[in-house]
């Protein structure tokens, strides 16, 4: 029960700081705007593919979680 717990912190902590950053976000000033974003913009539809943000913050979780579990 208590590993359950500690899963359920994390799930919260973590859809907290999701929440934090969509709130954030438009005060980011590069974040979905990085070369290699596509933007495709159509009469009244805009779609956004934030392609190299997505590496970019995927490679900072990684290297941020990587150290977390070494300083365990």
């Amino acid at each position: 029960m208590a590993g359950l717990g500690r899963l359920l912190m994390l799930a919260g902590g973590l859809m907290l700081g999701v929440g934090l950053l969509l709130t954030l976000a438009p005060q980011i000033p590069l974040l979905g705007k990085l070369p290699g974003d596509l933007q495709i913009e159509r009469g009244g539809l805009r779609i956004t593919f934030p392609v190299t943000t997505c590496l970019l913050l995927s490679l900072a979780l990684t290297l941020l979680l990587n150290l977390l579990s070494k300083l365990r």
